[in-house]
C-alpha cells in the first residue's frame, strides 16, 4: 500500500470514473466518459454534470473507448494546472476524439481552442445548462423511455463511505494571486434547507463522512441580505452535527467567529480539525498578497482553538517564494511553523498566473531560490509532523476503513481528510473489514505522515 508522498499538491482531487455506473444497452443507449481535475469543488461540478445526464438517460462510460464523447472538466488555478489540463485534453482529443471541455479553464476558451482546435466546445465553470447543450449537440439522447429515464439520484466520483458537500460557489477576497473570483465569481451560498436535504440524503444512502468544502467557508451565508444568523457557517454546522456521522470542515479562513465552531468540534458533532488557508505568516508578504483576516493574530487563535478543543487537528497551505519575499520573511515563515506546531502542511512554490495581480509585483523570487525554499520549508513541515504523529504512539482512536487490499486495510483517523491527509494502515486482523467501516485501533508505529495500528475492537 503506498503512502502519501511528502510533496501531494492539497489542490488535486483528479477523478476518472473506474467502474461502471449504470446499466448499458450495448450498441443503442449514448455514452459519455469524464475526466474531472481540479479541487474538490470542481469533483461536485462533475458529479452533478453526470447526475443531470444520467437523469436524461445518457450512460456513463468508465474509459475512452466506450464513450461517444468525453467531458473534461479543467482546473485553471496555477500554470502547471492549466498545462496539465491542456495535457488531459489532448489525451481525451488522442484516445477519443469528440472532447467537450468545462470547468475553471474554460473560462479562457481561445487558450484551450489555441491549443486543441479540435475540440468540440467550451464552456466555463458550473456552466451545468452549457455543458448539456454541448453534449446534446455531439451526442443526441436517444433514451429509452422505460428503462433509461430515472430519477435525478447522485452520481458519485468518490467511494460510498465519503462525500463532498459544496455549500457555496465564488469567494469575495481579492487576493493577489488568485483568479478564483474571476473565474467563479463572487461569493453565492446555497440555501441552508437544500445544504441540509442534500446531507440527510447522503446520510441515508450510507455515507459515513461528509466533507463540506467551498472558496471561503466560515463566510457561509455572510452574502445574504435577509439572514437570520450573522455568521450563518454556525447554525449550519450545529445542524450538520447532529447527523450522526464525520463531517469535516475544509477552506475555513481563521474569522474571529471561528471561535464559536470549535466547541462544536469538542464535542464531537463536528470533527476536531480545521483546514484554514494560512498562505504565509509574514505581515508584509500577507499584505502583498491582500490577504484577509487579522493575520498577525493567527497564532492567538490556534491557542485559542487548542485551549477549546485539545485534540484539533490543523492543517493549512502555504506560498513560498512570493514576489518581494526576502531571506527574513521566508525564516519568520518557518520559525511561525515552529510555533504553530501544525499537523498537516501543503506547500506550493509561486506561479504566475495570467490575470493575477500579484504577477505585476516588483522583485520575483528567482526558481531555484523558491526550489530551495520549497526544500527548507517541507523539512521543517516534515519533522513537525513526525513528531506529531510519533506522540499519538499507543492511543486508542477510531479509524474509517478508505480499501482493504490482500496486505491490509487503509484507513482515516479524525485527523485526516482523503487524498490530501495520511492514512493509518492495518497489517493483521483485517480481512473481515470493509470500505466505510468504523473500527477502533491502539496506534503502535509512526512515520512522517502516517499510521500503523492494530485492532482492538
Amino acid at each position: 500500500m503506498a503512502q502519501n508522498p511528502p510533496n501531494l499538491r492539497p489542490d488535486l482531487a483528479n477523478a476518472r470514473l473506474e467502474r461502471d455506473l449504470s446499466t448499458v444497452r450495448p450498441g443503442q443507449q449514448p455514452t459519455i466518459g469524464m475526466v474531472s481535475l481540479g479541487c474538490p469543488k470542481a469533483l461536485v461540478d462533475s458529479e452533478r454534470i453526470l447526475t443531470r445526464l444520467r437523469a436524461e438517460g445518457y450512460a456513463i462510460s468508465p474509459d475512452y473507448a466506450g464513450a461517444e464523447a468525453v467531458i473534461v472538466n479543467t482546473c485553471g488555478f496555477l500554470d502547471s494546472a492549466k498545462a496539465e489540463s491542456l495535457d488531459a485534453i489532448g489525451e481525451a482529443l488522442k484516445e477519443n476524439g469528440r472532447v467537450i471541455v468545462t470547468g475553471c479553464l474554460g473560462a479562457e476558451p481561445d487558450y484551450i481552442t489555441g491549443a486543441h482546435p479540435k475540440v468540440l466546445a467550451v464552456t466555463g465553470p458550473h456552466q451545468y445548462e452549457q455543458v448539456l447543450d454541448a453534449v446534446h449537440a455531439a451526442v443526441p439522447p436517444d433514451p429509452d423511455p422505460f428503462v433509461d429515464l430515472l430519477p435525478a439520484s447522485g452520481v458519485k466520483l468518490t467511494p460510498r463511505h465519503y462525500s463532498y458537500l459544496k455549500i457555496s460557489e465564488g469567494c469575495n477576497h481579492k487576493c493577489r494571486f488568485c483568479i478564483i473570483p474571476d473565474m467563479r465569481g463572487r461569493l453565492q451560498s446555497r440555501p441552508m434547507k437544500a445544504v441540509l436535504r442534500e446531507a440527510e440524503k447522503l446520510v441515508e444512502s450510507g455515507v459515513k463522512e461528509l466533507l463540506v468544502i467551498s472558496q471561503d467557508t466560515s463566510a457561509y451565508g455572510t452574502d445574504w441580505s435577509d439572514r437570520d444568523h450573522k455568521f450563518p457557517i454556525l447554525p449550519l454546522a450545529e445542524e450538520l452535527g447532529q447527523l450522526g456521522i464525520w463531517v469535516r470542515m475544509h477552506y475555513v479562513y481563521p474569522y474571529p467567529h471561528v471561535r464559536d465552531l470549535v466547541p462544536m468540534m469538542s464535542e464531537r458533532g463536528v470533527l476536531p480539525y480545521l483546514d484554514i488557508p494560512f498562505q504565509h505568516a509574514h505581515p508584509d508578504v500577507l499584505k502583498r498578497m491582500a490577504r484577509p483576516a487579522a493575520a498577525s493574530r493567527t497564532l492567538d487563535e490556534i491557542r485559542a482553538w487548542r485551549d477549546t478543543c485539545p485534540d484539533i487537528t490543523l492543517r493549512s497551505t502555504f506560498i513560498v517564494g512570493y514576489p518581494g519575499e526576502t531571506e527574513a520573511e521566508f525564516q519568520h515563515l518557518l520559525d511561525w511553523l515552529d510555533e504553530a506546531q501544525l499537523d498537516r502542511v501543503g506547500c506550493f512554490q509561486y506561479e504566475d498566473v495570467k490575470g493575477a495581480r500579484s504577477n505585476a509585483l516588483p522583485d520575483h523570487v528567482a526558481p531555484e531560490v523558491k526550489q530551495e525554499r520549497w526544500e527548507r520549508f517541507m523539512e521543517k513541515a516534515q519533522a513537525i509532523s513526525e513528531a506529531r504523529l510519533a506522540a499519538k504512539v499507543g492511543r486508542r482512536m477510531t479509524v474509517l476503513v478508505d480499501s482493504v487490499e490482500e496486505d491490509g486495510a487503509t484507513c482515516r483517523t479524525l485527523s485526516d481528510a482523503p487524498e490530501i491527509d495520511g492514512n493509518l494502515f492495518i497489517d493483521s486482523g483485517f480481512e473481515d473489514l470493509a470500505p466505510g467501516d468504523l473500527v477502533e485501533v491502539t496506534v503502535d508505529e509512526a512515520g512522517e505522515y502516517d499510521l500503523w495500528g492494530v485492532r482492538t475492537g
